[in-house]
């Protein structure tokens, strides 16, 4: 049986009529084409899949479509206003903050959630608020210097 939606997504409201089992990140992904949402470990381990529901941090992959009804969700395509990048992506761009990219939306959401709670954390808040998402490719190093960056914009 299948069951109806509505969620705000990037500040559009989307209706859909979807299966109870539906994963919000297939949602976001093949229901919505919002492909940004990467799906990495399917575990909720990696945080590849971070998005914000009603402004707290989730891994998608752990959460149904049909709990979100009602919610506003925010991922990675909706940080960019205006053509100006979010200063969480900007950090990024600018402290070379990703190598392969993979788990970069992941972060942003994350860092994005941090900032908003403690807009000038240390270096070990930062590293303690991105503990739940991994990147394979770098030492994190450029990813907290990329927050570091960010703080200092917002």
């Amino acid at each position: 049986m299948k069951h109806f939606v509505h969620i705000n997504v990037n500040g559009a409201d989307r209706s859909h009529e979807v299966e109870p089992r539906l994963l919000l990140v297939h949602y976001l992904r093949d229901v919505l084409g919002l492909t940004g949402t990467h799906v990495g470990c399917e575990t909720s381990l990696c945080g590849a899949c971070t998005v914000l529901v009603d402004g707290q941090a989730v891994k998608s992959c752990t959460m149904f479509a049909v709990q979100a009804d009602g919610a506003h969700v925010k991922t990675i395509e909706g940080f960019a206003a205006d053509g100006q990048l979010h200063p969480v992506q900007e950090g990024f761009w600018e402290r070379h903050g990703l190598q392969c990219g993979y788990c970069t939306p992941g972060m942003i959401v994350a860092a994005s959630q941090l900032l908003e709670r403690n807009p000038a954390p240390s270096r070990e808040e930062i590293r303690h608020g991105l503990e739940g998402n991994l990147c394979r490719c770098t030492g994190y190093q450029h990813i907290v210097e990329a927050v570091e960056y960010a703080a200092r914009k917002v």
